[in-house]
């Protein structure tokens, strides 16, 4: 393994993550913890995601016009994990229709039940909403931005 270039492999899968490709953002959060001991399972996982990018080249962002609303969609997943049950946190915020902000990974602590870690994960993505609502106001980009951000999740326990 130590001539499979896994890291660049990484590196590149994430700098298409961060700019065009949210979809990707779960699968890139598992296959990055194994940098410093990834096995041939590991590369097989990185050479599916890089498949499924040349499958999917003509998938990208799309920004459609009218009135900006700023809406945040939350979700976890409950101590998926098996090396540390740890849960993983995941949330995607969209500005007209377009994704303008994504996050996928692990959460620092432990949840010991599902609504927890829903609720961990709703508390990042509420703490996203005002970083972004905060920053469209700077600009005045949105005259209408002062109207609660809408954070939906899909969890009773919420």
């Amino acid at each position: 393994m130590l001539d499979i270039p896994y890291a660049s492999a990484v590196g590149s899968i994430q700098y298409a993550a961060q700019c065009t490709r949210p979809d990707i953002a779960y699968a890139l959060s598992v296959t990055s913890r194994y940098q410093a001991c990834a096995g041939e399972a590991h590369w097989t996982a990185i050479k599916t995601i890089l498949k499924y990018l040349r499958r999917n080249k003509d998938v990208f962002l799309v920004y459609s016009g009218g009135e900006l609303i700023l809406e945040g969609f939350s979700d976890a997943s409950f101590q998926l994990d098996d090396d540390d049950a740890k849960s993983q946190s995941g949330f995607v915020f969209k500005l007209n229709g377009g994704v303008v902000a994504w996050k996928s990974s692990k959460q620092d602590t432990t949840a010991d039940s599902t609504m927890k870690a829903e609720y961990i994960a709703a508390s990042e993505a509420a703490k996203e909403a005002v970083l972004m609502k905060n920053y469209i106001q700077e600009f005045g980009v949105v005259p209408s931005i002062a109207e609660p951000v809408v954070i939906f999740y899909d969890n009773n326990g919420l």
